[in-house]
């Protein structure tokens, strides 16, 4: 294999990447075990092919059924890639606290993470242990790439010992292409987020403002410490396991 993940050039989506070389405890994250992305139904024929001949082998799809519905997997379906769907939560509204309306800022945005890892810790868990178990790269994704998938990323490198500062950080590189990815979604999903009384500007617009994405991180971390002391502690109650932490770092770490 010549040619990594991580220098794949893709014309969509917009908002992949490789999470190799972020340090994390005893090292880095190993280049071709985690990749983070948008909708990966959108990726062409031969982008597909080109993921599974450098190496993948797991998808995850952390989107709703109904997400699901309107793109379905994408050429991706046609390869020999384990497919797993794991929503972070039922339908766009249950991912709010108390089932009510969030207001798109950064801090509620964090509090929504936190609501999101608490009550979706099981299918996390399981996330969790496919990319230990994986024998090569697995691939994560929802629609943008940025909060159900953000959520997911930071729990990967929280169980691999990353400090704070790199999982803000890594969260935060999403940041350069959120208008790239509102105007790849705005066809399809602005349309379905519109009929639930979402407006998808007003979800994305919160990345122009004068404050930074890190709040929202920073926010999840926070609650969930305060809550939980360890804020892996929920996703260890649903399942994961000192055994599956363990080969996550014999797979994952590179010293």
């Amino acid at each position: 294999m010549t040619t990594a993940l991580i220098d794949l050039e893709l014309s969509a989506p917009v908002n992949l990447r490789d999470l190799g070389g972020i340090p994390v405890a005893g090292g880095v994250l190993r280049e071709g075990i985690a990749l983070r992305a948008d909708d990966l139904a959108v990726v062409t024929e031969q982008d597909a092919h080109d993921l599974v001949d450098r190496g993948l082998v797991a998808v995850i799809d952390l989107r709703t059924s109904d997400e699901v519905a309107l793109t379905g997997r994408g050429p991706l379906a046609d390869q020999a890639v384990a497919y797993h769907h794991l929503p972070l939560m039922a339908s766009i509204g249950a991912g709010m606290p108390q089932g009510g309306r969030i207001s798109f800022d950064h801090v509620s945005m964090g509090e929504m993470y936190a609501y999101m890892v608490e009550t979706s810790a099981p299918q996390l868990a399981t996330a969790l242990s496919i990319i230990a178990l994986a024998p090569g790269a697995t691939a994560f994704h929802c629609a943008a790439g940025r909060d159900r998938t953000g959520v997911l990323a930071a729990m990967l490198l929280l169980a691999l010992g990353a400090a704070d500062d790199e999982i803000v950080t890594d969260y935060a590189r999403t940041d350069a292409n959120m208008a790239a990815i509102q105007a790849r979604m705005k066809p399809v999903m602005g349309v379905l987020l519109e009929r639930l009384g979402f407006d998808l500007g007003e979800m994305t617009a919160l990345t122009t403002d004068a404050e930074p994405m890190d709040i929202s991180m920073r926010t999840l971390l926070a609650r969930l410490r305060e809550r939980h002391g360890d804020a892996l502690a929920p996703v260890r109650a649903a399942g994961l396991t000192d055994d599956i932490v363990a080969r996550l770092r014999a797979r994952a770490v590179a010293a």
